[in-house]
């Protein structure tokens, strides 16, 4: 990608969180339970993420009103994207629900920008961004348009893969008087002599950037993964557990990656 498409994401990265003193907190439905890494399309192909997840055991109280409790609540959310060059990619995500009592329903849209910086693929550091906009249902946000702004960082050496995320969430209609909230995300895995990864994920809600720290009253959830590729699909799996009472208490994920 050129220096001047760069610059210019990174100036869309910067005016979102210009507004963040000036924002409502607008933390997404988990609709993809995903640690990014420097994964991208080729320049000039499609490829398509299916995102399924369903709570096993949930809050049975609904967040907010007219949210929908997450006990037994199944996502499944197809993620359409494209390769523009070597660092960048754009993508759609379609958001859908079934909940007991209610669904199927389509729940919105959002879009993302993904930069992953130029770096050996094998091994070594990897950074990037990736920034999403999207209008979603009352159901599953308190806020119908928000914004998220991802930071990325990763290493490899020999079998082992560690990545970090740290996602901004903010909103883009509602009260100005609400702080952006923090989320930071991990991964470690293994990589097998038979080819697969194996390892674990964590998903952990640190709170407003004016009232960090509360950790025990909000969302921390641990899941153990499986990376493997069957064919010519790439799959994600796993099992959540939360650790505090604010989480769900467990969850089923799975992620199928399809190119084209």
């Amino acid at each position: 990608m050129s220096r001047h498409r760069v610059t210019h994401v990174v100036s869309i990265a910067l005016t979102g969180l210009s507004s963040l003193a000036f924002s409502n907190p607008a933390l997404p439905a988990p609709e993809e339970i995903q640690v990014y890494l420097d994964d991208l399309t080729k320049p000039g192909r499609f490829g398509a993420d299916l995102h399924n997840s369903f709570v096993v055991s949930g809050d049975r109280t609904p967040e907010y009103p007219g949210a929908l409790p997450t006990h037994h609540m199944y996502r499944f959310t197809p993620e359409l994207y494209y390769g523009v060059s070597d660092t960048f990619e754009i993508g759609l995500y379609l958001l859908t629900t079934k909940a007991p009592g209610t669904g199927p329903n389509y729940d919105g849209q959002k879009l993302r920008f993904k930069y992953i910086a130029p770096h050996e693929e094998q091994s070594g550091s990897f950074w990037g961004l990736n920034l999403e906009i999207g209008k979603t249902h009352h159901r599953v946000s308190e806020v119908p348009w928000n914004a998220q702004l991802k930071g990325i960082y990763g290493y490899r050496s020999g079998p082992w893969t560690v990545g970090f995320n740290s996602n901004l969430d903010w909103s883009l209609s509602g009260s100005p008087n609400s702080p952006v909230a923090l989320e930071l995300d991990t991964k470690v895995a293994y990589r097998t002599r038979q080819g697969y990864q194996l390892g674990f994920e964590s998903y952990n809600e640190i709170g407003p950037l004016r009232q960090l720290g509360r950790l025990n009253t909000l969302s921390q959830t641990l899941y153990a993964v499986l990376d493997t590729q069957i064919g010519k699909v790439d799959l994600n799996a796993g099992i959540g557990r939360g650790l505090t009472t604010a989480s769900d208490r467990w969850v089923l994920k799975f992620i199928l990656g399809l190119q084209y």
